[in-house]
């Protein structure tokens, strides 16, 4: 009520001495005694899922649940390449579930994909005696090899992207299929039709940050770049975090950020099909930030491969 004399009035002076005498000691919500967390500080920290990259592995101590990592590339540099081998490896060699969300390929060209990476063929190419050799029967073996667990889980967007229905979709199969490790491509797509792009992509990023934490999963983005002064992505051009679109609320949220750089114009044909993955920040360790992982490209299989440097701003190229 309003104040001690309007609760004398309506009868109920009794809660005015509680309020005295029995008062406790306020404490934020929030705070936390050291002491109270020393059976989980003293717990040793171990290696996250690793990449299907050993040497990223390594460089970063793998991937944990409760963060979100972030990878940019220009048009073409082979986004979808890395991720959708990464997926493979997730499921077939890590038996983990995972929630594939792709805003510029329909459902079925990223099956179609993820056969191929477990095969070794381009089966979202069509079929040449010469130049890319592939079967029915193979197809189908990547498929069977891939839905042997039933765990790789698609969205389907409709033409429409909206972050609402993505974040529901995340939530169910974290509830319903146990669902731990999603890949978003693109980040991008999802605040192209809004008014202030930058402010969205703010408060994405913010309700991405926050979901990771309140589920405990692990989540992987895409961003498209902005154009670079100087020499394009698409030209070998160094990728820089300022390069991402949102490139602040994306730095602030993730704990990790790399970049894919490769001259898709170059002369050489080694220069042309080495891409080179950067890691642009390290929020863990600070220890990979700066080191490049170089990776080499099978024509035939439609993989990709490590190379052997490894090292802060060593691109031979």
């Amino acid at each position: 009520m309003k104040d001690p004399n309007a609760l004398l009035m309506a009868g109920r002076g009794a809660e005015i001495i509680d309020a005295i005498f029995s008062a406790k000691e306020y404490s934020p919500d929030n705070l936390v005694k050291l002491h109270s967390l020393r059976e989980r500080i003293m717990t040793d920290p171990v290696k996250g899922m690793p990449w299907w990259h050993s040497g990223l592995t390594d460089a970063t101590y793998g991937r944990h649940f409760g963060e979100l990592d972030a990878l940019g590339a220009g048009t073409g540099v082979g986004k979808t390449d890395f991720i959708t081998q990464q997926i493979d490896y997730d499921v077939t060699v890590l038996d983990l579930a995972v929630g594939v969300i792709m805003l510029e390929q329909q459902p079925e060209e990223t099956g179609r994909r993820l056969a191929g990476k477990n095969v070794g063929r381009k089966f979202h190419i069509p079929s040449d005696p010469e130049t890319n050799n592939w079967t029915s029967e193979e197809l189908s073996t990547g498929l069977d090899n891939l839905e042997k667990n039933n765990r790789i889980n698609l969205y389907d967007h409709f033409g429409s992207a909206n972050y609402d229905k993505i974040e529901d979709f995340i939530r169910f199969l974290y509830h319903s299929e146990d669902v731990r490790v999603f890949y978003l491509d693109h980040l991008t797509a999802l605040a192209a039709a809004e008014m202030d792009e930058r402010k969205a992509l703010e408060e994405i990023m913010a309700r991405l940050g926050g979901l990771v934490k309140e589920l405990d999963i692990y989540i992987l983005i895409i961003s498209h770049l902005a154009t670079p002064d100087g020499k394009p992505h698409e030209e070998g051009g160094r990728v820089m975090i300022r390069h991402f679109k949102g490139s602040r609320a994306i730095g602030y949220w993730c704990h990790h950020m790399f970049g894919l750089e490769r001259n898709q114009q170059a002369e050489d044909e080694e220069e042309r099909t080495t891409t080179i993955l950067r890691c642009l920040k390290d929020r863990v360790t600070g220890q990979s930030t700066g080191k490049t992982f170089p990776m080499g490209y099978d024509h035939e299989a439609g993989r990709l491969y490590a190379k052997e440097w490894s090292g802060v701003d060593d691109n031979p190229f």
